[in-house]
């Protein structure tokens, strides 16, 4: 989430009540999770087996919860007994909740040409493009940006909040959730099947390419970035933090784990599982999905285990 205007470091210090050591009038840009992180960003860190990454990563500003730790050239440190916290209250500050007190927020943009059917609900900030079509009861959440030309369907939500939790088995109630402060933005000339999900990134974007077309109840998980032209069957789940390149093809009930990539033009066919990413133009089976030629090969060979297992007790 990028702030409205940079602010100085020591004003988010004093809003958090950390300790800073750096440059106190260095100029905070915005707040990201470590996936997405840039310059001029801050990023949080809670627990000793990601302090390096952290550490080391694109982020200027970065909230921890100790001062033991080396603190590379151009870096800046606010300690805080518990990060996790100190992000809530960042997010917020810049982007609170705010409940909706009508079916079509005040702050909604609708372009020329686009049609809202009955009982679509249209939250805070969300900005629908030229000629849509937006079939009953879908949720267009805060902060979602629709395109020209898309199409979604009935029962469909956009923007609803990450699947993404703090866990500290040392406490009552182990999954506090990490509050979502980022944006859908559905490109133009996209599809969207009937009851499908759409979760809005935790604190960047979850992206739709322009031409993409997805089936009736797909989910695709936070901070996911779907190139052009890609084509998902019905049922296909995707999980956080996804890179799915232009052109790709998932077909009916593909499941794709977290933090992967897959290269442009591959396909992926039905009921695979896809556990580590994938080179683009090639077609992949099963799980853990391999090129198909590789796996029905495999499966040959299976189906005559009891054959051979025969001849050998003979």
């Amino acid at each position: 989430m990028k702030f409205p205007a940079p602010v100085s470091i020591q004003w988010i210090a004093d809003l958090i009540q950390a300790t800073l050591s750096g440059n106190p009038d260095a100029q905070v840009t915005g707040i990201n999770e470590i996936h997405r992180v840039e310059a001029g960003d801050l990023a949080f860190v809670d627990h000793p087996k990601y302090y390096d990454t952290c550490l080391n990563s694109a982020a200027t500003f970065i909230i921890i919860n100790t001062k033991e730790v080396t603190i590379p050239d151009g870096k800046t440190i606010l300690v805080v007994a518990d990060p996790f916290e100190s992000y809530l209250k960042i997010v917020n500050h810049f982007r609170p909740f705010v409940p909706a007190n009508k079916t079509i927020s005040d702050t909604a943009v609708i372009g020329e040409g686009t049609v809202i059917m009955p009982n679509v609900f249209i939250g805070q900030h969300v900005r629908i493009g030229k000629n849509c079509t937006i079939h009953p009861n879908v949720s267009l959440l805060d902060y979602s940006i629709i395109g020209n030309n898309v199409v979604i369907q009935a029962g469909s939500v956009i923007g609803s909040d990450a699947f993404y939790y703090n866990t500290k088995k040392n406490r009552e109630v182990w999954y506090k959730r990490m509050q979502s402060c980022g944006w859908v933005h559905i490109e133009d000339d996209v599809e969207i099947g009937a009851g499908c999900t759409i979760d809005r990134g935790v604190t960047a974007d979850t992206r739709i390419g322009k031409g993409t077309r997805i089936d009736n109840m797909v989910h695709i998980g936070h901070d996911t970035l779907v190139g052009k032209n890609c084509l998902f069957a019905a049922q296909v789940g995707i999980a956080g933090g996804t890179i799915i390149e232009d052109g790709v093809t998932l077909w009916g009930q593909v499941g794709v784990s977290k933090t992967l990539t897959i290269g442009a033009n591959a396909i992926v066919l039905a009921q695979s599982g896809v556990p580590s990413s994938l080179a683009g133009g090639k077609t992949y089976f099963g799980y853990p999905a391999e090129e198909a030629s590789t796996k029905r090969r495999e499966l040959v060979w299976i189906k005559r285990i009891p054959e051979l297992w025969k001849k050998v007790m003979d």
